[in-house]
C-alpha cells in the first residue's frame, strides 16, 4: 500500500513520505488519519450552518479539536484507535446534521442539501476506510486542483491541526471560547469548496489570527491554574532514587502524577517540552519534582533506554519504543502507540507501580543546572532594566531562536548561530529547539541573562507579548525593534505559530532547516513578497544580513 504525507519537516527527500513515514507512521495509519480529517470536515459542514442559526453542541466542538489533534505528527500511531475515531466521526456527522435540521425547523428555514464530506458514513472495515483516502486525499487534490492550491489547502489544514492542539490543551484546563469553535467549523467547511489563491491566503492568515486568541486562552489557563512562571534553576543531572520520566506537553497530566505519586519515594523528572513546568509555582512546590532528564523528543530512544524507571507520554512527540523499554512506557490522552499501555482514566497507579519495581538511579550525579521560567510576566517585570540597557547601548540586538527540534541534518545551524552571537546580544528561546544550545554558558548583560528560556512551543504567546510590549515601550512596531526571529519548524504547531506571526505582519523571519514541502515555489514567492520570509542559509551570511 502506498501513502503520501508531507505534513512535517523531516518528510522523505523533502518532498513526501510514500511508503512509510520518517516518523514511523505506516501507510494504513496515514490513510486513516486522512480519512478522519475528511470526516471531520463533514462534521463542520453541518455544525457551521447550525451555528449560523444559533445552535451549538459542546460534544461536537470538543470532537473537532481532538480529531484534528490526534492526526498531528507523533501523536497517534495506533490504527485500531483511529478506526474508533472514524466510527465516532460518522456518528458526529449525523449528530451535527440533526442539530442543523432541528435549528432550521425552529427558524422556519429549509435545510440545505449538502454533498461531499457532509454525507460521510463509517466505511465497513479498515480497507474501506483506507480506500476513502484514494478519492479524497492529498494526491487526489493535487490531481484536480494542482500543487499550488493543494499546498495552500494543506497549509490551512496543518495550521488548524496545530491550533486544535493548543485549544485542546486550554480546554483540558477549563478554558474555551465559542468564537474559536465557530472558526474551526467555518475553516473546515471552507476547505470543502474551491476558492481563489487570494482567498486561501486570507484564510491561512485568519488561522494565524485565531491561533493567537487560542494561545492567549492557553496562557491564561496555564497561569491561572499554576501561577505565572518565575525564573527557576532546574537540575539536569539525576539524583539517587526511584524515578518516573514525563514527556509531552500536558501540564495537568504532570500535576495529577505529582499528586498521585507524592510520598511514595519516587522522583519525577521532566523531559522535552515538559522542562518549562519547573517554573510554575504550583508545580515546582512538589519536592519530588527533582529535575529534567534528557533533551528534545528525537533523542528519546537512547534517553528512554538509559532511564532506569517508568516513562509517561502525555501528548505528541512519541517515537516507536524500543523493546528494551516497551514494558515501562505508558501513554495517556490522545497519544497512542500499538502495544503501549494506555492510561485513559488518568489513574497513574500502573506507572507508579512500574517505577517502584525498577532500580532507579543508584547514586547522585554531579549537580548541573539550567534556568527556565522567563515567561512574559517575568520578563516584563524587569522591562525597565532591559529598556535602559538598550538605550545605553549595552544590548544591541535581540534574537528569538526557537521552535521545533528534529533528527534531520542541518539543525546544528541553530547551535552554531546561538554560540556565535556577540556578547551584547540577548537570546529569547522557546520550544524544544532550545535543547541545541540551552546548556551553553552565555553569561549576562548587567544582570540580565543573555539566554532567556520563555518555555514550550505552547508559550509562543509569551514571546509575542514580550515583543509587543517592547515595541510599545520604544514607541514603534515589532518590525522596527532590534529583534530578529530565527525559527526552526517540525510539525503542525509550528505551522500555526508561523501563521500567527504572519497575521501580525512580522517580517524578515528566517525559517529552517528546510522550507515546508507543501509550500510550492509560487506560494513561497507570495510569502517572500508580503513578509520577506526567507530560508536559513549559513550562520555567517544570516548574521551579517541581520547585524551588518
Amino acid at each position: 500500500m502506498s501513502m503520501f504525507c508531507f505534513q512535517c519537516e523531516q518528510t522523505a527527500k523533502g518532498t513526501g513520505c510514500t511508503s512509510i513515514g520518517v516518523c514511523g507512521k505506516d501507510a494504513t495509519t496515514a490513510a486513516l488519519q486522512d480519512t478522519l480529517v475528511y470526516a471531520t470536515k463533514g462534521v463542520s459542514m453541518w455544525a457551521r450552518r447550525a451555528r449560523d442559526l444559533g445552535a451549538a453542541d459542546p460534544e461536537i466542538d470538543r470532537f473537532t479539536l481532538e480529531a484534528l489533534f490526534t492526526t498531528v505528527t507523533n501523536v497517534n500511531f495506533d490504527s485500531d484507535r483511529l478506526v474508533g475515531w472514524i466510527e465516532t466521526a460518522a456518528g458526529m456527522v449525523s449528530r451535527a446534521r440533526s442539530l442543523y435540521e432541528v435549528a432550521c425547523h425552529k427558524s422556519g428555514k429549509s435545510p440545505e442539501s449538502l454533498t461531499g464530506p457532509a454525507l460521510f458514513s463509517a466505511p465497513k472495515g479498515v480497507d474501506e476506510m483506507v480506500s476513502q483516502t484514494v478519492a479524497t486525499g492529498i494526491e487526489a487534490t493535487r490531481a484536480s486542483l494542482g500543487p499550488d492550491v493543494t499546498g495552500l489547502i494543506e497549509l490551512i489544514t496543518y495550521g488548524l491541526k496545530g491550533t486544535a492542539a493548543y485549544a485542546d490543551h486550554a480546554l483540558v484546563l477549563g478554558r474555551s471560547d465559542e468564537s474559536v469553535y465557530a472558526f474551526f467549523h467555518e475553516a473546515l467547511d471552507f476547505l470543502t469548496a474551491s476558492h481563489t489563491v487570494d482567498e486561501y491566503t486570507a484564510m491561512a492568515l485568519k488561522v494565524g489570527e485565531i491561533n493567537l486568541k487560542v494561545m492567549g486562552l492557553l496562557d491564561e489557563a496555564n497561569t491561572s491554574t499554576y501561577g505565572h512562571p518565575v525564573p527557576t534553576q532546574v537540575r539536569v543531572t539525576p539524583v539517587k532514587g526511584k524515578a518516573i520520566l514525563v514527556s509531552g506537553h500536558d501540564l495537568k497530566d504532570l500535576h495529577m502524577l505529582l499528586e498521585q505519586s507524592a510520598g511514595k519515594g519516587i522522583n519525577i523528572y521532566t523531559h522535552g517540552e515538559m522542562l518549562p513546568c519547573h517554573g510554575y509555582p504550583e508545580l515546582k512546590k512538589y519536592p519530588h519534582l527533582v529535575g529534567n532528564y534528557g533533551g528534545a523528543w528525537q533523542d528519546q530512544k537512547a534517553e528512554f533506554d538509559a532511564f532506569p524507571g517508568a516513562i509517561l507520554m502525555t501528548t505528541n512527540c512519541i517515537q516507536k519504543p524500543r523493546e528494551s523499554y516497551g514494558d515501562r512506557i505508558f501513554t495517556t490522552g490522545l497519544v497512542a502507540f500499538p502495544g503501549v499501555r494506555h492510561i485513559a482514566d488518568k489513574k497513574f497507579g500502573p506507572v507508579i507501580e512500574k517505577a517502584l519495581s525498577m532500580p532507579g538511579f543508584s547514586a547522585d550525579e554531579p549537580a548541573q543546572h539550567i534556568t527556565v521560567g522567563f515567561g512574559h510576566n517575568a520578563v516584563m517585570s524587569v522591562a525597565d532594566k532591559v529598556i535602559d540597557a538598550v538605550k545605553a547601548g549595552k544590548i544591541r540586538h535581540f534574537f528569538l531562536i526557537g521552535g521545533c527540534d528534529g533528527a534531520k541534518s542541518g539543525r546544528n545551524y541553530y547551535t552554531d548561530f546561538a554560540a556565535s552571537l556577540p556578547s551584547d546580544t540577548v537570546i529569547l528561546t522557546l520550544a524544544c529547539g532550545k535543547f541545541r544550545f540551552n546548556k551553553l554558558e552565555f553569561g549576562d548583560i548587567g544582570g540580565i541573562p543573555r539566554l532567556l528560556d520563555i518555555g514550550q512551543c505552547n508559550d509562543a504567546y509569551s514571546a509575542i507579548q514580550i515583543a509587543v510590549a517592547l515595541a510599545g515601550a520604544f514607541k514603534t512596531d515589532v518590525n522596527s525593534l532590534p529583534l530578529s526571529m530565527v525559527l526552526s519548524w517540525y510539525e503542525q504547531k509550528a505551522v500555526c505559530i508561523l501563521l500567527t506571526l504572519l497575521h501580525l505582519g512580522i517580517r524578515n523571519i528566517k525559517l529552517g532547516p528546510t522550507l515546508p514541502a507543501f509550500v510550492t515555489p509560487a506560494v513561497l514567492n507570495v510569502l517572500v513578497e508580503k513578509f520577506a520570509i526567507a530560508p536559513t542559509t549559513s550562520v555567517e551570511a544570516d548574521m551579517k544580513a541581520i547585524l551588518g
